[in-house]
């Protein structure tokens, strides 16, 4: 396993197309393409990591899983009436499905889907309250209370939200927000601030790995819902292109992160800023792809 990580790290920093960055966010603009990092933690308990994996980013949309889980643990199933599980097929901040089906977003991994997730879980409470139950599920998950919010990120995102503005007012429009749009949008941008490296996103993400071994945070069933959502919806319009080239559910973020889920097996974490063209990591998109061939792990046998 080592020796394979090893063998990814060596190919990213070898590849002359690295992506760009996600330049709209003012504190993601200056990150240096040129870094990757990578992460796994088995089911029995050893981790392995290779090239930046000590490198702290910010997860961005991979917090979705997370405001997910919490959502669900919130009002269970009645989520599902707010918010649904289909691929958008559309970028992720689009609001052209949004206007067509009444407010009601497609899935919890585009920004309104995540915009009501975040509601859901900050019902009856100040952000500050709800941020605190978010990063209390992370650090437990990860088994580290060192895990942070980037506040200088999460205010770059404030002030340059503008889209993400006018999604939460059009839900807002149609009653599918019950806080106010700034409580939510603070809360939402905090949340895609969280901090962590690649070692604490891959440990983060054991929850999620359907092993005895792995932290219990979530009922089996809800665990495999989350990772059939990540499946079909994880990567935006890109989650078919995704799923045909590594077969195992993800979750990216446009900071340049993407939590990967063998389930039975593994958790991984992948880091490169560089985006390709669906708003993903370029250079974790494709080393997923080679570790999955090499490692023959697929949902699909």
């Amino acid at each position: 396993m080592q020796d394979l990580l090893n063998d990814l790290a060596e190919a990213a920093a070898g590849d002359p197309d690295k992506g760009e960055v996600a330049s709209y966010i003012p504190e993601l603009a200056g990150i240096n393409p040129e870094q990757f990092g990578i992460a796994i933690a088995l089911a029995d308990g050893q981790v392995f990591t290779a090239g930046d994996a000590e490198v702290p980013f910010s997860i961005q949309s991979v917090s979705k899983v997370f405001a997910l889980a919490l959502a669900l643990g919130r009002v269970g199933d009645q989520l599902w009436y707010r918010v649904g599980r289909e691929p958008s097929g559309l970028s992720f901040d689009s609001i052209l499905l949004l206007e067509r089906e009444d407010g009601i977003p497609r899935n919890p991994f585009i920004n309104a889907g995540a915009l009501v997730t975040t509601d859901t879980y900050l019902a009856g409470s100040s952000p500050k309250e709800a941020l605190g139950e978010l990063l209390r599920f992370v650090r437990a998950a990860a088994d580290d209370d060192s895990i942070h919010i980037n506040e200088k990120v999460a205010h770059s995102e404030i002030a340059t939200g503008h889209r993400n503005f006018s999604l939460a007012h059009y839900l807002a429009s149609h009653g599918n927000l019950r806080s106010t749009v700034g409580k939510v949008l603070g809360t939402y941008c905090h949340q895609c601030g969280v901090e962590m490296t690649c070692r604490q996103l891959a440990m983060a993400g054991r929850f999620l790995v359907d092993a005895q071994e792995m932290p219990q945070l979530v009922s089996v069933e809800r665990r495999r819902r989350i990772n059939a959502l990540m499946m079909t919806c994880g990567h935006y319009d890109g989650s078919g292109d995704f799923a045909f080239r590594v077969g195992l559910p993800g979750k990216s973020g446009v900071g340049g992160g993407i939590l990967v889920i063998s389930p039975g097996r593994a958790s991984i974490a992948v880091w490169s800023p560089g985006l390709n063209r669906y708003g993903n990591s370029k250079l974790g998109t494709e080393a997923m792809e080679t570790f999955a061939r090499r490692t023959g792990w697929s949902v699909f046998g």
